[in-house]
């Protein structure tokens, strides 16, 4: 079994979790707008790591799968938000929410989402035991509020600063951080841990691994923006220069470019999504194909990946001997190994 075979296993039981929580109710078209992405699903990845880890310590299945939906839900809610800021136009292979149903009525319906939330993580608080249910919450709330740091961070470039010599790879790194290494690997690792009730060494430890990790994933997911099949990646190619993204690819091509290069860059970035035309995004693949953008982001992200598998390997002393530890390495190798 691999992590990708692990989360088909324990699918259902986090969508129906969810679904408990958020049923078709009146005003159903109302409710049925935070159905939509939650019914599409996704890649699962975040809350199979909380029960991969939780397993991992020896925590029963059944005292992981509310926390693992609620880490589920916050990525549909969170998705939903980041869609209409960036103003998408693909989740999941269909049409972006605001798309279907307009902006203000996709942004008001993310509430349904958060309020379901919280009162997951309320339950589960309530039903836990020595402490840990108020640690489960007060992470979730830690790693939330960093995560929303970070959205703001690379919102404010996006549409205040615009321009890519006041960016650098550190600026880059620490969107990363916040946005994909806690929210996306780390903080679902050290979640498992905490109801497995672990000492602060394994999850310093756990964050060693899910960071490294974490830059490789999201490397790899720019990389992917460029290069995937939009109907087995879900959303639509080159997103990332059209909203104006900052990413090692474009990065390495705009330090690399001509001064001239460097100013039609720019004139593109400052412009809103909308804005951009198809010749201009042309451009922009051609510089990066020109200084080899994608190349030096493969490379890194595999520098990462290595990195993640080495920061396992380096605390295997630390880890239970069983398959969810053997399966914990699939899982960080599966990180970065996505048809790049």
């Amino acid at each position: 079994m691999n992590f990708k075979d692990y989360i088909e296993q324990h699918r259902k039981l986090v969508y129906d979790m969810i679904c408990k929580y958020v049923p078709y109710k009146e005003p159903r078209e109302f409710y049925g707008i935070m159905r939509d992405y939650v019914d599409r699903q996704g890649s699962y990845r975040r809350p199979g790591l909380i029960m991969l880890t939780g397993q991992m310590f020896g925590v029963p299945l059944e005292k992981l799968v509310l926390p693992a939906a609620a880490m589920q839900l916050s990525e549909d809610w969170i998705l939903m938000q980041d869609d209409i800021e960036d103003d998408s136009v693909l989740r999941r292979g269909k049409p972006a929410a605001q798309k279907l149903y307009g902006p203000m009525q996709a942004f008001n319906a993310t509430n349904i989402g958060q309020i379901a939330m919280w009162r997951m993580l309320k339950d589960y608080m309530v039903s836990m035991s020595n402490g840990i249910g108020n640690k489960v919450y007060e992470k979730f709330y830690d790693m939330l509020e960093y995560t929303t740091e970070g959205q703001y961070i690379e919102m404010k470039f996006i549409f205040d600063t615009r321009d890519l010599a006041l960016a650098s790879e550190a600026f880059y790194y620490r969107i990363v951080d916040s946005k994909t290494c806690y929210y996306t690997v780390y903080g679902p690792l050290q979640i498992g841990a905490m109801i497995g009730n672990q000492s602060e060494e394994i999850l310093e430890a756990l964050k060693k691994i899910g960071t490294y990790g974490g830059i490789a994933f999201q490397i790899t997911d720019d990389i992917l923006d460029m290069t995937a099949d939009e109907k087995v990646f879900g959303k639509k190619n080159f997103g990332d220069l059209y909203e104006g993204k900052v990413t090692l690819i474009i990065l390495h091509a705009y330090n690399q470019a001509t001064a001239s290069e460097k100013e039609k860059i720019d004139a593109i970035y400052r412009k809103a999504r909308s804005g951009k035309t198809e010749d201009e995004i042309s451009f922009l693949k051609e510089m990066i194909s020109k200084y080899g953008g994608l190349e030096y982001a493969k490379e890194t992200a595999r520098k990462y990946g290595g990195l993640a598998k080495a920061a396992v390997e380096e605390n295997k002393d630390k880890l239970p001997i069983n398959e969810h530890a053997d399966l914990l390495l699939s899982s960080m190798r599966e990180l970065y190994e996505r048809n790049m």
